[in-house]
């Protein structure tokens, strides 16, 4: 985050805050399961396997079509070169298109399976040597980052930067609350 520059900390901070939004109309439409937050649907997966083994099926799909999503975006990013942005962002937009005509439609595996692929896919748009540089839809390394670089200043061993992370973190949440207000309030356009 602190490698890149003001108007691509902006893009980060923009994409995490729809990574927020996605991540609680998709919480909210598939039964406490995650479209972005993989962590948690690894906890749902064990939980699953042990009160409900046929339960345990949902998160399993969730984190494939996750995988899925982290495959293609990389694959194409790896194709689009210097336009590796603007590629993986077309792909995001059009796979959330995709389901938001799918929850019209009420195909609602359909509009799941879209966004947990869109949500995977949008994690390419920040990749240094072929590794994620910025992560967009997790943020426990973003808490760890804000944490320890406020304990640096504090100690005077550097630090700089460390509002970034807390930024991102923010604009993470904040759209997970507009996410769940929209779907409550207007589920028909919260897509």
């Amino acid at each position: 985050m602190n490698a890149i520059d003001q108007s691509r900390r902006r893009l980060a901070i923009a994409a995490a805050a729809l990574a927020g939004f996605v991540d609680a109309v998709g919480f909210l439409s598939a039964n406490s399961y995650f479209v972005s937050f993989m962590s948690g649907n690894t906890t749902r997966l064990g939980v699953d396997l042990v009160t409900s083994p046929a339960a345990a099926l949902i998160p399993a799909l969730l984190i494939a079509g996750f995988v899925a999503g982290v495959f293609g975006g990389a694959l194409l990013a790896a194709r689009a070169g210097a336009r590796r942005k603007v590629a993986v962002l077309a792909l995001v937009a059009l796979l959330l298109a995709g389901s938001a005509l799918a929850g019209a439609l009420t195909h609602h595996w359909v509009m799941l399976a879209l966004l947990v692929l869109a949500m995977g896919a949008l994690n390419n748009t920040f990749r240094r040597d072929g590794e994620v540089s910025v992560g967009l839809t997790y943020m426990t390394g973003a808490l760890v980052r804000f944490a320890q670089g406020v304990a640096a200043r504090l100690t005077g061993t550097g630090g700089e930067g460390w509002h970034n992370w807390l930024l991102l973190w923010i604009s993470l949440a904040t759209g997970a609350v507009l996410g769940a207000y929209v779907l409550i309030g207007w589920p028909q356009v919260a897509l």
